[in-house]
């Protein structure tokens, strides 16, 4: 038997310890780390290290690109309110972060998790104002005006805290859009590190003192009504389990539409919800910026308290409220219905005939409600509608029928024109199997057509409705009506919507009446492909539904 020496058991080969990771790689374990099975992206040479990093991730985490950054950043805004997680967006410094900041102000406006993952230029040029390759005064700063946190890391083993916060932040409380930058010549370099998990989100106790007071105050209240918005989404049974106890309405303006729906008695809109305000005496908003009782509905009624359950403490002094109870909108609204005494005398009858009235009333608004009433009538009960800024738009807040929460896709106060289609996209990459329905106008559409092609090229199977009056045509009409009959701006030269979708692979169609959108919409679900279905209209040829979502006076 031979021995082996001293110098072969020296020889013997010893194991290659891998690479650090880079950056960019802790970018991504953190994504792995937090849940993220999607990024919307347009890659630029200050991020080709993420991407490669995120093409080595292989079938862990989705990449959806598209032709325009804010694109991707409305489809990472139109994720995160379609799941309520965080919707994460990566677009190259300076003008690509510019590009996708409407989307982010919407998200702002909106209360949605939004991430944006962008770059900055080389260390060694920041704050040097030489103009470097899409070098900002100070990005940084321009980002902290329109997120609730922003952060610059400048070296790999600061990423995985980072990110962790970066997630924490725009989850935990109110959520809102956060961005994280790693400098273009960061993100290749290695360090020793690891990705951080998720951290905890606050949730603040429900103060018993403040929920003594809330209770005191519904305890003589005869027509209390509720105000439910994007912050109560999530505590839709919560809120169905107070309305009921209180026989209270609950009203919403746009996000918080479907968090009790609309075929059930308490579940008002808008116009119906104001039918109610001159008797109100107590409303409780819950989650809401509650606009409609500051700034649509005229005249508080006399005597008016206001209760407010928000997880956001500045709201408190904002909207003046008599009780606030500052924590979560499902914590605070179970515990003061469980405070709130016995279930009060059932008032589906009158509210049923309350809401058929209005419903009757407001009819003349016209083909807009007509075209609403088609796309319900064949869109499936959890199926998507994302509204647009257009004339179907602004009467579907109050005319689309929503069954449940986060169903009706909105841009919230910052109605940001062209937000529409892009965003349904991200509600699709979120939800494959659920059918997703777009509306916009022909110029909101205009402002994103150019995605088509990528609905086609990562199946995206959304049905965009586009309502074709040859306009802006909320703006035509304001300036007719406002100075004399004079109008500029506002018309419009378009291409033939259906020929346009074929040409991108969609499927193309053309609905000239109610009826005939119904069968183009069951064709468009059949065909199991992007389609867009083009409704030549009439402007102006309804009332227009500002009456309703501004009414000049109250009903006292």
């Amino acid at each position: 038997m031979i021995l082996p020496t001293d110098d072969a058991q020296e020889a013997a080969p010893m194991p290659i310890p891998p690479p650090a990771p880079t950056a960019a790689d802790l970018i991504v374990d953190g994504l792995r780390a937090h849940g993220v099975d999607t990024v919307f992206g347009l890659p630029g040479v200050q991020t080709y290290d993420l991407f490669d990093s995120l093409a080595r991730a292989g079938d862990h985490i989705r990449v959806i690109g598209a032709r325009h950054e804010q694109t991707v950043a409305y489809m990472a805004f139109g994720y995160a309110q379609a799941t309520g997680r965080t919707g994460v967006y990566t677009v190259v410094p300076g003008p690509g972060v510019l590009n996708a900041s409407a989307a982010m102000l919407s998200a702002h406006g909106a209360s949605a998790p939004v991430l944006c993952l962008t770059s900055e230029i080389p260390r060694a040029y920041l704050g040097r104002g030489l103009g470097h390759l899409h070098e900002m005064p100070d990005q940084l700063a321009t980002l902290r005006t329109i997120t609730k946190w922003s952060a610059l890391v400048e070296h790999p083993v600061e990423v995985p805290d980072a990110l962790a916060t970066a997630f924490r932040e725009a989850a935990g409380g109110r959520p809102r859009p956060v961005s994280l930058a790693v400098p273009w010549d960061v993100l290749g370099l290695r360090a020793p590190a690891e990705a951080a998990g998720p951290l905890p989100l606050p949730r603040p106790a429900v103060d018993p003192a403040a929920l003594t007071e809330a209770v005191e105050l519904l305890a003589g209240a005869k027509n209390p009504m509720i105000m439910v918005g994007g912050g109560a989404r999530h505590a839709a049974a919560e809120v169905r389990a107070l309305a009921e106890r209180l026989q209270a309405p609950v009203v919403p303006f746009r996000g918080g539409r479907g968090i009790v729906g609309d075929d059930h008695p308490l579940g008002f809109t808008c116009v119906s919800g104001f039918e109610r305000w001159a008797e109100t005496d107590v409303v409780i908003g819950i989650g809401s910026r509650m606009e409609l009782s500051w700034f649509r509905w005229p005249e508080k009624p006399a005597g008016l308290k206001t209760i407010l359950l928000d997880i956001d403490p500045r709201q408190t002094t904002r909207l003046d409220a008599d009780v606030a109870i500052v924590a979560d909108a499902a914590d605070a609204t179970a515990a003061l219905a469980e405070a709130a005494g016995p279930q009060r005398t059932d008032r589906t009858a009158e509210f049923t005939a309350l809401k058929a009235t209005v419903a009757a009333r407001f009819a003349d608004v016209g083909p807009e409600l007509e075209y609403l009433k088609a796309i319900r009538d064949v869109l499936p009960r959890d199926g998507f509608f994302v509204e647009e800024i257009c004339q179907v738009g602004f009467a579907s807040y109050f005319g689309f029928e929503v069954y449940s929460p986060r169903t009706f896709v909105t841009c919230g106060h910052q109605g940001t024109l062209g937000f529409g289609y892009p965003t349904a996209l991200g509600v699709q990459a979120a939800f494959p199997g659920r059918p997703v329905v777009s509306v916009a106008g022909d110029g909101g559409f205009m402002f994103a057509a150019q995605e088509l092609a990528t609905a086609v090229q990562h199946g995206l199977n959304v049905v965009a409705v586009v309502f074709d009056n040859g306009s802006f045509g909320n703006v035509h009409l304001d300036q007719e009506r406002l100075f004399e009959g004079r109008a500029l701006g506002g018309r419009l030269r378009n291409p033939d919507f259906a020929r346009l979708a074929e040409t991108f692979g969609a499927l193309g169609l053309t609905a000239r009446t109610p009826d005939d959108l119904r069968g183009a919409l069951d064709k468009a679900f059949a065909a199991g492909r992007p389609a867009l279905v083009h409704v030549p209209c009439e402007l102006g040829a309804g009332a227009s539904p500002w009456k309703y979502l501004m009414p000049n006076s109250d009903r006292s």
